[in-house]
Formats: structure tokens, C-alpha cells, sequence
């Protein structure tokens, strides 16, 4: 699958967008290895974190591949559609994915590479990458990232960069809440592989159960919300992760976490 790669190494699966000569646009194909490499991730216990970058070091993502996906094709009545739900569809399975996620923005975030940047957990950001919404300057708009702006982006903000399609640079994407850290060029590679191993590190089970919860009591009220987390503590408490951990803790030693 040329469009994408995948490489499991040091517990971290690393997905890339192997399209550098087309500013790693997305494709069909691309979209669907995503969802197959996700699959590929989610059920191999050996990985414990997954990166989501591009290849090369100028563009992370440049949205769609407008082209391909603007154009019918032979015995696909409406293969637009098609792709539109499909992509969707990548954005729900990144943000709802039980293992942790990590964007490298190694280069410029735009259009529909946005979607995949906020669906993550984490985003490290090269300080001279450049971020935007352009799809308004070729008559579209960005519909289904749309979602994952408003959950990180305050509504005036969201709509100022929505509407203008202007460029953005990687200090206004963090002060805006798009970006958790910007790394100088040279300390880049060191520091998201530093990022990545920590959090590959930590208990499976543990980080699975509480982004779960999390999920589940986005939008309750308080009260119930509380009280969900409360029993859901309960049943991290419960594992061998929590008591090899505590016991760590106790013994003043690194924790070995099975993901049990």
C-alpha cells in the first residue's frame, strides 16, 4: 500500500502518508489503509501508541486529494460521497481509538489534514509548520472537521480561521488549542520520539479504560458525570496494571505494566 505506511517499532505503530510528490494529500486508498492499519494497531498488544505523520519534511497533510475526489467514476455512481463518508468515518474511528494518538506535524497542516491533527490526543508541532482551513478560497467548506474544531477551538476564533481560509503559524494553532507543543526544528525528532516512548510506557489497560470514561461523560452534567468517573476508577483500580503500579510506586521502582 504505497499511499500509506506502516511500521511497528519500540511498542509505537507509525502510520505515514506516503504521498510527499502530491504534498501528501489523501486519497481513497490512503483513507482506507488508515482504517486497516488502525485495526492492525488496536488488536496487536505489542503496540501501545500510535503516530500518525508524513513523509518527507515540508508538508504533514494538504487535505484531500481534490482531484480524485471531486470526480465521478465508471460504475461508481457517486464515488464522492463515497470518500466524503469514508473519511468521516477515519476521523471517528482516530478520535474514539483506545490506544493513545499522537500527531507529528513534521511540515504544513491543512484542510482535511486538520481532521486527522485534532482527532489525535497529542499534536507536537514543528515551529515553522503552517496550519489553515482553506477550503473556502476554492468555493467548499470544512464540513466533517468541522466537528473537531468546535471541540477544540473557540467559536469566534474557529469561524475567524473557518472564514478566511488565511494561513495560520504553529504558535496562533497552539494559542488557539489545536497544538499541545511546538518543538524547534533541530530538537523535533528527539523530543516527539521522547513523547512517544513515555507514553508507550504507561499501562494499556489503564490509558484504554480512562479514554473510554472520558468518551462517555463528554456533555453530562456535572453530577452524573462525576459519578460515572467514580465507577470507572473503580475498574481501573481493579487491575494488575493499577497494583503493579502502586506497587512500584511503593517500592520506589519504574512500573512493568502487562496491559492486564
Amino acid at each position: 500500500m504505497t499511499d500509506l505506511l506502516y511500521e511497528i517499532k519500540d511498542r509505537i505503530g507509525w502510520i505515514t502518508i506516503n504521498r510527499e510528490k502530491q504534498r501528501n494529500a489523501i486519497s481513497f486508498e490512503a483513507i482506507q489503509g488508515f482504517l486497516t492499519y488502525l485495526d492492525q494497531a488496536e488488536a496487536d498488544p505489542e503496540v501501545r501508541v500510535v503516530c500518525l505523520t508524513g513523509a518527507g519534511d515540508r508538508v504533514f497533510c494538504s487535505g484531500a486529494d481534490l482531484g480524485a475526489a471531486m470526480q465521478g467514476a465508471p460504475g461508481e455512481p457517486d464515488k464522492r460521497a463515497m470518500i466524503f463518508a469514508q473519511y468521516a468515518r477515519l476521523l471517528t474511528r482516530i478520535s474514539e481509538f483506545p490506544k493513545p494518538t499522537l500527531a507529528k506535524i513534521n511540515g504544513h497542516c491543512l484542510a482535511g489534514g486538520t481532521g486527522f491533527m485534532l482527532a489525535c490526543d497529542i499534536v507536537i508541532a514543528r515551529e515553522d509548520a503552517l496550519f489553515g482551513t482553506p477550503e473556502v478560497n476554492v468555493g467548499l467548506f470544512p464540513m466533517m472537521i468541522g466537528a473537531l474544531i468546535f471541540r477544540n477551538v473557540l467559536r469566534k476564533k474557529a469561524m475567524e480561521m473557518i472564514l478566511l481560509g488565511e494561513k495560520l503559524t504553529a504558535k496562533e494553532a497552539m494559542e488557539m488549542g489545536m497544538v499541545t507543543r511546538i518543538v524547534p526544528s533541530q530538537a523535533f525528532e528527539q523530543t516527539t520520539q521522547k513523547i512517544l516512548a513515555a507514553l508507550a510506557a504507561k499501562s494499556p489497560v489503564g490509558i484504554k479504560l480512562g479514554k473510554q470514561a472520558f468518551r462517555t461523560v463528554e456533555g453530562l452534567p456535572l453530577g452524573p458525570a462525576i459519578e460515572t468517573l467514580a465507577a470507572k476508577l473503580s475498574e481501573v483500580a481493579a487491575t494488575k496494571d493499577a497494583a503493579e503500579g502502586i506497587t512500584a510506586f511503593l517500592e520506589k521502582r519504574p512500573p512493568v505494566f502487562i496491559g492486564e
